[in-house]
């Protein structure tokens, strides 16, 4: 299962050849999309993930390390190695580790591989929190009020804090992930914000540069999921609200937003397409916005597929996955606007191996793993029986996605596949998720960033069914 001839020739006309350069369940949703289209796939894997379910069901695979990430999956030249002797045509970064590092896509591209993602040039752009709110801002989209620059030092930051008025964020020029951000609810907390926030930055991302903007209180998270050509043609899959986050982690998704009208729908997707239009961006991408008082406001743009396209592909019946490798190869974006129909409601719960309470990462041998079924239900997981979850990798081990024909019937469907969902072994958030789906805040739509934090308490008493 883990041998390979790496004397083989590729054939003349071989079907195309892809290596995933990632693990887990988008591992295996790549390896899915391969098989689907005729293609080969090539799955890494460190010395720990020996048994992991995408070593098992890629085409070929191979080792390229031991367990640390800094020395496997995010070993530029591992993966490039692998990429050689496999005969890869292609190489897809999945989410996380490799996925918006500027240096490996033009690694990639110098060694004469696709990169299934946008240009080196856009992840550079767009993985700088400041260049991207400058870029966006000159495409004529809404951003957050502050400065498009780092800030010079704790004087400037008081400044322009001042013009701006409090409360305030001190953000990561380089971040992302909720990291290298703290709030200075007045000028007395602002040097601890500005020093603090520098401080995880460096440690985090190798650079200390951060910026400051209007800190908006109770926003609800909205983003646009786009499918570009590269060439000039952009359209978008409409929005996803993640307003359920804990310390700015999304754990439940869902699409459409209860929130965004129609007409603000078109709007915002219109200009959303004109901007990517203009950057000639290539592939998927996702532009995340805080929503308050009816305003969108740009906070970000993943240049990467994302953990919750999942819900997209579910109210379209778009394969997001497919789309963005043949634009990679160069394919035409036969895909138009109007062909876009949004069908019903759905939701994602990220079914982390974590303490329901505390959210510690609780990795471990999987006891029993019983999925739920149904037609309106889809399971993205590399879980399996006696699979030992390992605590070197991010803790998400299943994604539960549910549809409905509309938002109540599709939190009614997420209530029966949450008790029929049974993972024994390590803790899980699924106690977590059956208490939200009962909750009426959520079930009403009464949400922000902020609600999870400020209710998880009263959340965590409450009985579940």
């Amino acid at each position: 299962m883990h041998q390979m001839n790496v004397n083989q020739t590729k054939p003349a006309k071989a079907p195309k050849r892809i290596l995933i350069a990632n693990r887990g369940e988008i591992a295996l949703r790549v390896i899915r999309a391969c098989r689907s289209m005729g293609w080969i796939s090539i799955a890494v894997y460190s010395e720990e993930d020996r048994d992991a379910m995408h070593t098992l069901m890629a085409d070929q695979c191979i080792c390229i390390g031991p367990a640390q990430s800094s020395k496997s999956y995010r070993n530029i030249r591992a993966i490039l190695a692998a990429a050689e002797v496999s005969h890869a045509d292609a190489i897809h970064p999945g989410y996380g580790f490799l996925s918006e590092n500027a240096e490996f896509a033009k690694a990639v591209e110098d060694h004469k591989f696709i990169f299934i993602g946008p240009s080196a040039q856009h992840i550079e752009l767009m993985g700088n929190k400041i260049g991207a709110k400058s870029a966006i801002k000159s495409l004529g989209l809404k951003t957050i009020p502050g400065v498009d620059s780092p800030l010079s030092g704790i004087e400037e930051a008081k400044s322009i804090a001042a013009e701006i008025g409090y409360p305030v964020m001190i953000k990561a020029s380089a971040g992302g992930g909720g990291k290298g951000m703290r709030i200075a609810m007045a000028e007395s907390e602002l040097v601890s914000a500005y020093t603090e926030a520098a401080g995880e930055a460096k440690r985090l991302f190798g650079d200390e540069e951060v910026y400051i903007e209007k800190y908006i209180n109770n926003p609800r998270h909205i983003e646009f999921q786009i499918l570009c050509d590269g060439k000039g043609k952009a359209i978008h899959l409409g929005e996803r609200e993640c307003s359920i986050q804990r310390r700015n982690q999304k754990i439940w998704e869902e699409a459409p937003s209860i929130v965004l009208a129609e007409s603000e729908r078109l709007k915002y997707g219109k200009l959303i397409c004109q901007a990517m239009s203009k950057l000639q961006y290539k592939g998927v991408g996702t532009l995340e916005f805080l929503y308050d008082n009816g305003e969108l406001y740009f906070m970000e743009m993943n240049t990467r597929i994302q953990v919750e396209h999942t819900v997209t592909e579910r109210i379209t019946g778009i394969d997001l996955i497919k789309w963005q490798m043949r634009v990679a190869f160069d394919e035409e974006l036969t895909l138009n606007q109007e062909d876009v129909k949004i069908n019903g409601h759905a939701i994602e719960c990220r079914i982390n191996m974590e303490d329901p309470a505390t959210f510690q990462p609780c990795p471990g041998k999987i006891l029993q793993h019983v999925t739920p079924g149904g037609p309106y239900v889809r399971i993205d997981t590399a879980l399996y029986p006696d699979y030992k979850v390992p605590s070197h990798y991010d803790s998400l081990g299943s994604k539960l996605i549910v549809w409905g024909e509309d938002r109540a019937t599709c939190i009614m469907n997420v209530r029966q596949a949450l008790h029929e969902y049974v993972i024994l072994g390590p803790n899980t958030l699924i106690p977590l998720f059956k208490r939200l789906a009962d909750n009426e805040d959520v079930i009403s739509g009464n949400l922000s960033i902020k609600w999870l934090d400020q209710n998880l308490p009263m959340i965590n008493a409450a009985p579940y069914n």
